[in-house]
């Protein structure tokens, strides 16, 4: 018997549920019925909103992938110059090996190296003495992505630099 009043008052509940939901719910707003001047808005600031905040986003995205690229860039043209330079034979320009080297590491993600921007330093005299250590580094400033340049000068860039110390085999011929 206890069950019957609760019955009772669930279907008491949905009648005055219903009943708001006709009228327009509480307080005479809410519900099914909307505003004169709000039909549309919702879509309009979402793109709104989207738009604001989708650029940035992109931007901060593609430039941290210019960067990266770079990184890996100088990376593995470090790597290259100082394999090229300890690696070369006698007789040959080993300076030139390795800029020529970096130079192709480096058009693999679309930069280009000028000679100053890479050094070769050495632990013994001449360089490639057999066990002797190499070190190369190459700096660089990537500039950001869509930055125009003012009177040929980058005014937004990011320096990002590589370094490998390569050594000279202890074997090697003389030279």
């Amino acid at each position: 018997m206890t069950s019957l009043p609760l019955v009772t008052a669930r279907r008491q509940h949905r009648r005055r549920a219903a009943s708001l939901a006709r009228r327009g719910g509480l307080g005479g707003h809410g519900g099914g019925r909307r505003r004169a001047g709000d039909g549309g808005s919702a879509s309009v600031e979402f793109v709104l909103f989207g738009i604001g905040l989708l650029v940035p986003l992109a931007y901060v995205l593609v430039t941290i992938f210019a960067v990266q690229s770079a990184a890996y860039g100088v990376s593995s043209a470090s790597r290259e110059a100082g394999r090229a330079f300890v690696q070369s034979p006698a007789g040959s320009d080993p300076y030139q090996r390795a800029y020529t080297a970096a130079w192709v590491a480096l058009q693999d993600h679309d930069i280009e190296l000028a000679p100053s921007q890479l050094a070769i330093s050495c632990s013994a005299t001449p360089c490639l003495t057999p066990g002797a250590t190499v070190e190369v580094s190459i700096d660089l400033e990537v500039a950001l992505p869509l930055v125009p340049r003012i009177f040929d000068e980058v005014p937004a860039s990011v320096g990002v630099d590589g370094r490998h110390t390569a050594v000279v085999d202890r074997f090697r011929p003389g030279g």
